[in-house]
């Protein structure tokens, strides 16, 4: 949109509907002592009755998802992106577990194949858990994943593909002598071992995994060596370890060059001035340090050390776990894939039959699974991983927003905030950090502030009964100003029993380099994935709104602040639909 906008204090702009409809008209009126200048597309009936959760409606359309069932695991070889996750093929709830398999060229449109991974050997009769892909020297892929053996040990399995020149590695085979490490050791607890990492080579030539443990009663990142990525030996000291927790899932490590939002391929030599990142998979969500890889003994040293592990940087502050980021040697990024579940109840996904989204993105640090591909890399200054969707979901756009009003089914929005004033910032409070939800919740967008709240209300219902809202407040601390992104769900949806929290996450403002505030939003029905700041704040979530299944949204720009925000640049297209999980025959 080319035309400058001004949101004054408290003032509401209806710029989106997420239906198609004929009938429009234009509208202004004031609703709740809100100022609204809206333009209205068709008053459709609001259904006394809340619909069945049972709908394709809530089914994503551009996200990766199964066509059924559970999910849960990334590789690019000779062309291909493959996609391994984690599947129950019996039901939509956690058990059975293999490793399904989907192919593409392009990250978006994906091949359903046959499982790649199945639950055949003693080693992984009980459950065909997380792994990680690796490229090894002569370009052969494999696999170490953790299984469930017969005494449901998590022991860690290898495979490698039967034919390297089937492009699309339908077949794998398990080699006789699985498993190849064994929860054996002092201090280690044979139910907490789990999630092999990719593997890289160290100066000595020789290969490295790490491992997710608790060990004596504490979380590590436990390190092992090999000369032909088959006969494991343990080192007698971790990657890394903290007492501030007792388990890690999913660990992540690998390298990334400040302010380059290139990625670096471990299996290659890593230049001088590069930082590691090594992220776990704890309290629910995925937490990272940034630090160095000392060669000399062989361990990850953060550059910055907390004991509060709730004050530990995040790669996304919604609802995304377990994910794992690989290096894209066609594009040279990395990528990183996290799971996002589902917030209805278990019964309900019994009744859909299925549960789960992968999300992808990119990141200028490193790094998301089942949401989209997120590229992730390191900002310039070594402190924090930025997102950004891979660029290959552009491809997925249509229209692009001309006026005040477009029909949509999904979205993808670009908004940029100016900020007229700043001095009068409401001051910061560092307690904040350790419950940036409680936060959310207490200064949500009805409360009024100095800077803030902005930003935007997204699957709106026309009453605005359902509607979620995505917006900043801008504090000034002693030295900086940091911005507060939330996401808030408690009044997403008329349904009951839903899991509908305030998410939110801070990142610092640099007045002197910065004007504007941006927010890009993919709105994907069920789906609604945000990234403030350029990338610095990432929020997934997942919504149920009534509105959706019963007639169509609405999405509004608001600031609910007593300073003014200016929007110089406002830009939103419809989605096409992605072809997900088309079965190859």
């Amino acid at each position: 949109m080319a035309a400058l906008i001004v949101l004054r204090p408290w003032a509401f702009l209806l710029f989106l509907v997420l239906v198609s409809y004929d009938e429009s008209g234009l509208e202004s009126s004031t609703r709740n002592g809100i100022a609204q200048a809206t333009q209205r597309v068709f008053l459709y009936p609001q259904s006394p009755k809340v619909s069945s959760i049972v709908s394709t409606k809530y089914r994503t359309a551009y996200h990766f998802q199964p066509p059924k069932n559970w999910i849960n695991g990334p590789m690019y070889y000779n062309g291909i992106y493959h996609q391994f996750y984690q599947y129950n093929p019996n039901g939509s709830l956690w058990g059975n577990i293999v490793w399904g398999h989907s192919v593409s060229t392009d990250l978006i449109n994906w091949i359903r194949l046959e499982p790649a991974i199945e639950r055949t050997t003693p080693s992984d009769i009980n459950g065909c858990w997380t792994g990680s892909a690796t490229i090894l020297k002569g370009d052969r892929p494999a696999i170490i994943y953790t299984g469930a053996d017969t005494e449901k040990r998590q022991v860690q399995n290898i495979v490698f593909p039967k034919n390297v020149s089937d492009p699309y590695l339908r077949e794998w085979i398990k080699p006789d002598n699985n498993p190849l490490i064994q929860p054996v050791g002092q201090g280690l607890n044979s139910n907490q071992f789990r999630d092999p990492t990719t593997g890289w080579i160290g100066p000595d030539g020789l290969w490295r995994i790490a491992v997710g443990a608790e060990l004596n009663g504490y979380s590590a990142a436990l390190l092992f060596k090999s000369e032909d990525f088959v006969h494991w030996t343990r080192v007698d000291h971790p990657l890394y370890s903290s007492n501030a927790s007792t388990m890690w899932e999913c660990p992540d490590f690998f390298a990334v060059l400040p302010g380059k939002n290139s990625g670096l391929d471990l299996s290659a030599a890593i230049p001088n001035g590069a930082k590691h990142v090594l992220k776990m998979s704890l309290d629910n969500c995925d937490k990272y340090m940034v630090g160095v890889y000392d060669l000399k003994s062989d361990t990850f040293v953060p550059d910055t050390e907390l004991d509060d592990q709730r004050l530990w940087s995040r790669i996304d502050y919604g609802n995304y776990y377990a994910s794992k980021s690989f290096f894209d040697s066609k594009r040279g990024r990395r990528i990183i894939w996290g799971w996002t579940n589902e917030t209805d109840s278990s019964s309900d996904d019994v009744a859909k039959g299925w549960a789960g989204i992968h999300v992808s993105k990119s990141a200028s640090s490193c790094i998301t699974y089942f949401p989209l591909n997120w590229t992730i890399w390191l900002d310039s200054n070594s402190k924090q991983l930025l997102q950004w969707p891979v660029e290959e979901i552009e491809s997925l756009r249509r229209e692009e927003l001309i006026q005040h009003m477009i029909f949509l089914k999904q979205a993808d929005v670009e908004i940029h905030f100016e900020l007229t004033s700043i001095d009068s910032a409401d001051p910061f409070d560092p307690s904040w950090l350790l419950d940036i939800e409680k936060h959310c919740q207490e200064a949500d967008a009805s409360v009024h502030g100095s800077v803030g709240p902005f930003g935007l209300v997204v699957l709106a219902s026309d009453n605005m009964e359902e509607h979620t809202s995505v917006h900043f407040r801008v504090y000034k601390s002693k030295e900086k100003y940091m911005v507060l992104m939330c996401s808030d769900l408690r009044k997403s949806s008329l349904r009951p029993e839903l899991y509908t929290p305030a998410y939110g996450g801070f990142f610092e403002f640099n007045v002197e380099k910065e004007n504007t505030i941006s927010l890009r939003t993919l709105i994907d029905r069920s789906a609604v994935e945000s990234f403030g700041g350029g990338g610095r704040v990432c929020i997934m979530a997942r919504v149920y709104p009534v509105t959706l299944i019963n007639g169509g949204t609405r999405m509004h720009a608001f600031n609910n602040g007593t300073g003014t925000v200016k929007v110089p640049q406002l830009k939103a297209w419809s989605m096409r639909r992605a072809q997900v999980n088309v079965k190859k025959e």
